[in-house]
């Protein structure tokens, strides 16, 4: 009997995961802080420029120099007149320079990196006269740019901007081989469900790039994240479902099925120039040209007279459909630049999970406090509920959804253990030490052990660098260690619950490791 509870304890779905979304927003610069009356800043470590210095510790308006507290007049040293306008002329790069978020090849970034070396120069020509305070000002002023130059070079060289460039590029090659080049030499797309899978795997590996916070890494992450899902969604209309009736229809069915088999051949063309397009892979072709030719398409079936046959006008309507979900993606060049798009701690559905989330957390919390009293039904409904989440295709979103439904598997798991070691014990009082068997009594001892351990891992909050953390994995190990040492004595009983229980064991190191490795949205 208490084998039998042991098996069907670990026949519910759990595996280990990652997670740690308890992040937030960059902390603000104290100067920030201060600057009531501002407004909010931009995102990163330059705000917009407010009238004054675009760095922290120079407010808005006013002297850009300390000693200088009624600002810049005719009166002033020619010198300090001049470090003034090029302190201003600085400041318009701030918002240039704080969201960059390409590559040191993009024009871009060498355009702004020519105009502050240029400055820098302007800057350094500044005679000083050997009087402390202009040697002041200028060092400041120029600490300025160099601040800027070392901004915009460390994002666009950051190995997590360098890794988003290497999967992106590593996408162009599977679309290239597999849809591109097939298209151009007339010959019919490859790669099917094998190619459908690798880009799948490259959008996973995207999503799991991490930024810290960086605003700049944060819009590249999701740049090539949204094109590459809106590359799955083409992809999966390359097979679009004409099992309800035989599409195309004959010509001979209808006086407008010539015209919209037609556009069924356009569309099959555009799909692959789409990709082209959101890959940058299409040479010559554009958006704005695409959108116009799937345009002047669904005038011309608009136009088509349907009427008197139903297929007919549902196979109108279904290319119509295939039309626009075609132009829906056409939209991406302003991509990124939008923060309600790239923080997705905007999106309903991450709202909706963390809501979640954020009640899974009482229950365990209760739990843990007053032991198991009824959370069971309420834990399967949000398991329930997390289900229905629209992830909309986003990897970041069925990432986030996944590590959830992991957080409150592992409750309910930890629930069960409890429950069923209750029950051992009661059976174990009732029956007579001579019928008592020491291998599964031995597996038994190991598991009121790990739920323990258990208990203690789902309140961990800290991180891998923390005591706790490293002697809850190391009493994790020595007890797989334990259960390596039960010797079963040939008990196939035995054998099971020692299998399982290391399955037990690996799963709590597995969710030890998802709340701590600091996974982003």
């Amino acid at each position: 009997m208490a084998v039998r509870w042991l098996c069907n304890l670990f026949g519910k779905p759990f595996d280990g995961g990652k997670r740690n979304m308890e992040h937030g927003p960059p902390h603000p610069h104290p100067h920030q802080q201060q600057q009531q009356q501002s407004p909010p800043p931009q995102p990163g470590p330059f705000p917009y420029f407010q009238g004054g210095g675009v760095f922290p510790g120079y407010p808005g308006g006013g002297s850009f120099f300390p000693g200088f507290p009624g600002g810049l007049s005719p009166a002033q040293h020619p010198s300090l007149v001049r470090l003034g306008e090029l302190q201003g002329e600085v400041a318009t790069f701030g918002p240039l320079v704080g969201p960059f978020s390409g590559l040191q090849s993009d024009r871009e970034y060498k355009r702004l990196m020519r105009e502050l070396t240029r400055l820098q120069l302007e800057i350094d020509q500044v005679e000083t006269e050997g009087r402390p305070e202009l040697q002041h000002a200028r060092k400041r002023v120029a600490g300025e740019v160099e601040g800027l130059l070392r901004y915009l070079e460390g994002n666009a060289t950051h190995p997590s901007r360098l890794a988003v460039e290497a999967l992106a590029q590593e996408a162009q090659a599977l679309l290239l081989a597999g849809i591109v080049e097939p298209h151009r030499t007339g010959q019919p797309a490859g790669g099917g469900e094998e190619l459908l899978e690798a880009v799948q795997d490259v959008a996973m590996r995207l999503a799991q790039v991490k930024t810290g916070g960086s605003v700049p890494l944060r819009k590249a992450r999701y740049r090539a994240l949204t094109r590459v899902c809106a590359v799955l969604e083409v992809l999966d209309g390359m097979a679009p479902v004409r099992t309800l009736m035989p599409l195309p229809l004959a010509n001979e069915t209808h006086a407008a099925v010539q015209g919209i088999n037609r556009a069924m051949g356009e569309l099959s063309a555009a799909r692959c120039q789409l990709v082209a397009l959101l890959m940058g892979l299409s040479g010559r072709d554009s958006c704005a040209n695409l959108a116009r030719a799937l345009t002047e398409l669904q005038l011309e079936l608009d136009a088509l007279d349907v009427s008197g046959d139903a297929n007919v006008r549902n196979y109108r309507k279904q290319t119509v459909e295939e039309i626009n979900g075609l132009l829906k993606h056409l939209d991406l060049e302003e991509e990124g630049d939008n923060t309600h798009r790239y923080d997705l701690t905007h999106n309903d559905s991450i709202r909706e999970i963390e809501a979640l989330r954020g009640r899974v957390c009482e229950l365990r919390g209760e739990v843990l406090r007053q032991g198991v009293a009824g959370q069971g039904a309420e834990l399967q409904c949000l398991l329930t509920r997390l289900d229905e989440v629209d992830t909309g295709r986003n990897p970041c979103i069925r990432e986030a959804r996944r590590r959830a439904v992991l957080e409150v598997q592992a409750v309910i798991t930890f629930m069960d253990l409890q429950e069923a070691l209750w029950r051992h014990q009661a059976e174990e009082r009732e029956q007579d030490r001579a019928h008592q068997r020491p291998p599964v009594e031995a597996v038994w001892r190991v598991l009121a052990s790990l739920s323990e351990l258990q208990a203690r891992a789902l309140g961990f909050g800290g991180k891998r660098s923390d005591k706790d953390y490293v002697v809850l994995e190391e009493m994790l190990t020595k007890r797989l260690l334990d259960l390596d040492a039960v010797d079963s004595q040939g008990d196939p009983d035995a054998k099971a619950a020692r299998r399982q229980a290391v399955k037990y064991a690996q799963n709590i190191l597995n969710y030890l490791d998802m709340k701590t490795d600091e996974w982003e949205y």
